[in-house]
C-alpha cells in the first residue's frame, strides 16, 4: 500500500524528506531579520503586591508589543512570610490593619480597583501560600500559573478575598484548568517550598528588595533595573538601551473581543492604557468594538469593568 508520508531519499534534489512534497526548491532566499530573543526579562512580583496589580495595564501592554524581544521570567519575592516581627516602617505598616489604608491609597492613584476591608475582616496570613501554588503551575505550565496569579489578584484587590485560603486557592486553580485539590495539596510539600526557595535566591542574585521590579539583561551581561510601577515608555525605553541596534517595532495589538476571550475580565484602566484611549470614551470605545449580548460592563469602587458572559 502506498502511504503519502513515506521517507524517501530523492537522487535528483539530494534531499531527504517526505514522499511527495511540494516544496522542491533546493535553494531559496530568506529572511531572518525578525527579532532574536536577546533579553531575559525578569519581572519579581508577589500575589499580594498592591503596586504590582497597578502595574497590570502597562505590563500587559508591554509585553504583548515587545515581547518579542525578550524571554520573561516570571519571579516570586516573598513579601510577607508570616506578620510575627514583620514591619513595612516606610509605609508604616507593623500589622494587618494598617495595610487596608495604603491599599486604599495605591488604588485611588492607580485607578486599579482596590477594596482592601479584607484586612479588617479576613488579613491573609502569608502570601507565601499563593506563591506556592503559583509555583507548582509554573513547573506544569507558565502560562497557566500567570493566569492563576491574575485570578487570584482580581479576587484579592477588587473582590476583597483571602487567597491564602484553601478553598479559594482550589477554586482559582480549578478555573485555570487544573485539578484544584491536587495542586494546592502538592503546594504544601517540601518540594513546592524549594522552588520557592529558589526564586527568592534568584532574586536575591539580581539585586532586588522592592516589588514589583523588572530587570533586563541583554547578551552582553549588560541590565537595567526598575523598580516600581513605571509607565510604558520608561520600560520600552529601557529595553530599547540593552538593543542598541534594533529599531524596536511594537507588535499590533490584539482587537478587544479577542483580548477579552483571552482575559475575561478587564478593568476600565487596562483597556484605557491598552489601546491608548481616554476614560470619557470608554464606553463608546466598548459599543464600537463589542458585540453587546456577549459581555457585561459592571461597576466596583467608582471604576467600571468588562466581563465575558
Amino acid at each position: 500500500m502506498e502511504t503519502k508520508n513515506d521517507m524517501i531519499c530523492d537522487l535528483e534534489t539530494g534531499v531527504c524528506g517526505p514522499a511527495g512534497g511540494e516544496d522542491t526548491n533546493t535553494m531559496e532566499f530568506i529572511d531572518f531579520s525578525a527579532p532574536k530573543n536577546t533579553v531575559e526579562l525578569y519581572y519579581v512580583t508577589d500575589p499580594i503586591c498592591s503596586h504590582c496589580w497597578a502595574l497590570e495595564p502597562v505590563l500587559r501592554k508591554f509585553v504583548k508589543q515587545y515581547g518579542n524581544y525578550f524571554n520573561m521570567h516570571t519571579l516570586m519575592g516573598g513579601l510577607l512570610e508570616n506578620w510575627d516581627g514583620f514591619a513595612d516602617v516606610s509605609n508604616g505598616i507593623s500589622s494587618p490593619a494598617d495595610v487596608a489604608g495604603h491599599w486604599r491609597e495605591v488604588g485611588e492613584h492607580s485607578r486599579m480597583p482596590i477594596d482592601g476591608t479584607v484586612w479588617y475582616d479576613d488579613p491573609i496570613a502569608s502570601s507565601f501560600i499563593p506563591s506556592r501554588v503559583y509555583k507548582v503551575i509554573q513547573e506544569k505550565n507558565p502560562e497557566l500559573a500567570n493566569t492563576f496569579l491574575r485570578y487570584a489578584r482580581e479576587e484579592l484587590f477588587a473582590f476583597n478575598k483571602n487567597i491564602a485560603h484553601d478553598e479559594l486557592l482550589i477554586d482559582l486553580v480549578n478555573r485555570v484548568g487544573l485539578n484544584g485539590e491536587e495542586i494546592v495539596s502538592q503546594s504544601k510539600l517540601p518540594e513546592a517550598n524549594t522552588l520557592l526557595q529558589e526564586d527568592f535566591k534568584r532574586v536575591r542574585e539580581l539585586g532586588v528588595r522592592g516589588f514589583p521590579t523588572i530587570v533586563m539583561v541583554n547578551k552582553e551581561q549588560k541590565g537595567v533595573r526598575i523598580v516600581g510601577a513605571k509607565t510604558l515608555e520608561e520600560y520600552t525605553n529601557a529595553l530599547q538601551q540593552l538593543l542598541p541596534e534594533d529599531a524596536l517595532k511594537p507588535e499590533r495589538l490584539t482587537d478587544l473581543d479577542q483580548l477579552l476571550q483571552q482575559e475575561k475580565l478587564l478593568f476600565s484602566r487596562e483597556i484605557e492604557e491598552y489601546y491608548s484611549i481616554e476614560k470619557d470614551v470608554f464606553e463608546a470605545f466598548l459599543g464600537k468594538e463589542l458585540p453587546q449580548d456577549a459581555y457585561e460592563v459592571k461597576s466596583i469602587l467608582g471604576e467600571k469593568y468588562v466581563q465575558v458572559k
